[in-house]
C-alpha cells in the first residue's frame, strides 16, 4: 500500500514540477522566479482597477508621479534626521514605513504585532526588515535598497525566550547602525517595547524621539502627495454616495456603515481606522460606535469616515444626513445650522502663516449649552492618518499645547460638533482642507444634506 502511495505521487509529480529535481533548476533559480511573478502581481503595482480609475477620470484628477513622490518623502525624513543631528531612523509604525518606502504588508495586524520594521539612515541606504519571505512586496518602490528578515520578539513568537531573541535583534540593529549611521550612536525610533530600548542602551546606541521626525516629515504635503489625497478622497466619496443610497428605515447602524467598508475596498482603499457612526439619541454625546441599532424615520445619523483609502491616504469627513422622506424638526434644523457655520467661518481663517494659537482663539466655537460637549479639538493635520498638528479650542489651551504655524501643503481637518448638554440628538460635520500659497482650498466635496440646511 505504502508503495502504491508513493506510485501515486510520483505520477503526477510532473504536473506539479516539470523536471527532476535533481536536473532542473536550483533553488536560488527558483526562488528568484517567485520572487519576480510575485512582484509583477503585487498590488502596488496592479493598480487600483476600473471603477476607480473612471471616477478619477471623471473628476479630472491626474495620476501622481509616484516615484518622485516616494523620493520626496525620503529627503523629508533625511532632512529631519540631518536638523536632528541623527545617524538614521529605526520604524515599526505600519504608516510611517508606508511613509518612507511605500510599501504594505498586512497593516492593521502588524499595527498590534510588531515584527516589520525599517531602518532610514540620514545619508545612506534605507533597509526594510520584512516578514517572512515577504521580499516581493518592496520590489515596486524604487527606495527600498536592502531586505533582511526581521528578528520578532515579540511574546506571540518568543514567550519565556524573549532576552535571547532581543539580544539577535539588536545584533541587527547594532549592524545596521554601524553600517549605515555615519558613525553616530544617536538614532531615533517611533515604537519600542523596553527590551528593546534597554538592548540598545547596552550596545552604547541612544535612542530618540522618532515621532518628532517622521510628524514633521509628514506634515507638509508634495503635489503628488496632494493628487494621491484628492483621489482618496474621490473615492471615500463615492462610497459614502453608495451609503447615503443605502440610508432607509430599518436598516442598522452596522449595515449602513458596512456599505463604506466595501465601497473602499472595492476601490483599492486599505481601511477604516474607527467605527464612528450613531443614530437618533445615540448621536448625543459623540463618539458612539455603530452598533445593531435599528435607524428610524426622523433620526440624524451622523458618521466620520477615518478611511485609509487609496495610496494609503486618509480622508476624513464628517456627515450628518436625515433617514427617511420627512422634514427634520427645528432642533434639527438649528443644530445643523450652528454646526455648518461653525466650519465655513473657521475654514476661511485657515490661511498660511497664521500661528496656532491665533487660529484658534480667532474660531468660532459651540455655544454655551453646546460647549460641554464639544469635540475635543477644532483643527487637525490629516494626511496617511491622522497627523501633526493637533489644535484644541482656545479654552482648552494651556502652557503645554505646543505653538507652530499653517505652511503651504500642510492639510487640516476642521471638525464642528453640536449637541446641547442633555439633549436628544447632535450634529458632526468635517471638512478636509489644504493650505495653499495664497489661502486655503476645501478638498472634501460631498454635498450637507440640503434639508438640515434649509430654514
Amino acid at each position: 500500500m505504502e508503495n502504491d502511495r508513493q506510485g501515486a505521487f510520483g505520477r503526477h509529480r510532473r504536473k506539479i514540477l516539470p523536471f527532476e529535481p535533481g536536473d532542473g533548476p536550483t533553488e536560488e533559480i527558483l526562488r528568484a522566479a517567485a520572487r519576480e511573478k510575485a512582484a509583477a502581481l503585487n498590488q502596488h503595482v496592479l493598480g487600483y482597477g476600473a471603477v476607480a480609475e473612471a471616477e478619477w477620470r471623471r473628476a479630472g484628477i491626474a495620476a501622481p508621479d509616484l516615484p518622485a513622490m516616494r523620493k520626496y518623502r525620503l529627503e523629508r525624513i533625511r532632512a529631519q534626521l540631518r536638523r536632528l543631528g541623527y545617524g538614521g531612523v529605526l520604524l515599526y509604525d505600519p504608516v510611517n514605513i508606508r511613509y518612507a518606502t511605500d510599501t504594505t504588508n498586512m497593516q492593521v495586524w502588524i499595527a498590534h504585532n510588531p515584527i516589520r520594521y525599517c531602518f532610514v539612515s540620514a545619508d545612506g541606504p534605507v533597509v526594510l526588515f520584512d516578514y517572512f519571505s515577504c521580499e516581493h512586496l518592496s520590489d515596486h518602490s524604487g527606495v527600498v535598497d536592502e531586505v533582511r528578515p526581521a528578528v520578532p520578539w515579540l511574546f506571540l513568537y518568543s514567550a519565556g525566550l524573549t532576552e535571547a531573541k532581543v539580544r539577535v535583534w539588536g545584533d541587527g540593529v547594532e549592524d545596521i547602525v554601524r553600517e549605515h549611521g555615519r558613525g553616530s550612536r544617536r538614532i531615533a525610533v517611533d515604537r519600542l517595547n523596553h527590551e528593546g530600548v534597554a538592548e540598545l542602551a547596552r550596545r552604547g546606541i541612544r535612542v530618540f524621539n522618532g515621532e518628532e521626525v517622521m510628524e514633521l516629515a509628514r506634515a507638509v504635503k508634495s503635489p503628488d502627495e496632494i493628487l494621491c489625497m484628492r483621489r482618496s478622497i474621490v473615492s471615500c466619496e463615492a462610497a459614502m454616495a453608495e451609503m447615503e443610497a443605502k440610508l432607509a428605515p430599518g436598516i442598522s447602524e452596522n449595515e449602513l456603515w458596512a456599505e463604506l467598508h466595501r465601497g473602499n475596498i472595492a476601490r483599492g482603499g486599505e481601511w477604516i481606522e474607527t467605527r464612528l457612526l450613531s443614530s437618533g439619541p445615540r448621536t448625543n454625546p459623540w463618539f458612539q460606535e455603530c452598533s445593531s441599532r435599528i435607524i428610524e424615520a426622523g433620526d440624524l445619523v451622523a458618521f466620520d469616515t477615518d478611511l485609509i483609502g487609496p495610496y494609503g491616504y486618509c480622508a476624513d469627513i464628517s456627515r450628518t444626513w436625515l433617514c427617511g422622506d420627512g422634514q427634520p424638526s427645528n432642533e434639527q434644523r438649528d443644530l445643523f445650522r450652528i454646526a455648518a457655520e461653525q466650519i465655513a467661518h473657521n475654514r476661511e481663517l485657515m490661511q498660511p502663516g497664521i500661528s496656532f494659537r491665533e487660529l484658534v482663539e480667532r474660531s468660532v466655537v459651540p455655544p454655551g449649552d453646546c460647549f460641554p460637549t464639544r469635540y475635543g479639538v477644532l483643527y487637525h493635520g490629516v494626511g496617511l492618518a491622522d497627523e501633526y498638528p493637533t489644535l484644541p479650542h482656545a479654552a482648552d489651551w494651556t502652557d503645554e499645547t505646543p505653538d507652530g504655524m499653517l505652511e503651504p501643503g500642510m492639510v487640516l481637518c476642521v471638525e464642528s460638533y453640536i449637541g446641547r448638554l442633555g439633549g436628544h440628538q447632535g450634529v458632526k460635520i468635517e471638512e478636509q482642507v489644504l493650505i495653499t500659497a495664497t489661502g486655503n482650498e476645501q478638498l472634501s466635496a460631498y454635498p450637507l444634506d440640503s434639508r438640515l440646511l434649509a430654514d
